[in-house]
């Protein structure tokens, strides 16, 4: 019996050791490209998807002081604000401010969801009720009480006053006076981007 060598591709073919490694190499480089591509595809996918921050502005704010009339120890009214247009699939904004810097901890100053999705500013004294005219809603503040309520700080003491727009990719079902600490949970899975504004008011 007859027992035959399988006969083996290049079997008889001398390759130096200089060419194996550029053929190495090259078929190294031929499957790295394919991969390389798929991977800056992919960061360029999450760069798309990853909405720019939102510009939010209030000329009675501009130089960084809240005006005694936005103020308990003025008219207590909303100061005006506007804001960048928010990203594609925009479905609602939300809105909240609150002061870092109160005794007790964050206090809640106001808090308004469900705003149109092609809302591009708020006008100065904004109704303290629940419902808004235009569909948004209005949460309770930490004076217990609908809408906005204006800086207040102790006597002597100078607080910053954080406004925080939220572009959401959904419309919140949370009811008219809900405080800040229902609400911001139910929307932090849905925001698409935010921009904030600070300002102080001392007294």
């Amino acid at each position: 019996m007859h027992i035959y060598e399988p006969i083996l591709p290049f079997r008889h073919l001398h390759v130096s050791s200089g060419l194996l490694l550029r053929i190495l190499l090259l078929l190294a480089l031929l499957f790295a490209v394919p991969f390389l591509a798929s991977c800056r595809h992919h960061d360029q996918a999450v760069a798309a998807t990853s909405g720019a921050a939102l510009t939010l502005s209030s000329e009675p704010l501009k130089g960084g002081t809240v005006p005694r009339e936005f103020t308990c120890d003025g008219e207590d009214k909303s100061p005006p604000l506007t804001w960048t247009a928010p990203p594609a699939g925009t479905k609602s904004l939300a809105l909240t401010v609150t002061d870092p810097d109160a005794p007790g901890g964050t206090f809640t100053h106001w808090v308004l969801f469900n705003l149109p999705a092609n809302t591009i500013g708020l006008p100065e004294g904004v109704p303290k009720q629940g419902q808004l005219a235009h569909g948004g809603r209005q949460g309770n503040n930490d004076f217990a009480k609908v809408g906005y309520g204006g800086p207040c700080p102790p006597v002597g003491q100078t607080h910053r006053y954080i406004f925080t727009l939220y572009a959401l990719d959904s419309v919140i079902d949370i009811p008219a006076g809900a405080p800040r600490d229902h609400v911001e949970p139910a929307l932090q899975s849905h925001v698409l981007s935010k921009g904030e504004l600070t300002a102080r008011y001392g007294r």
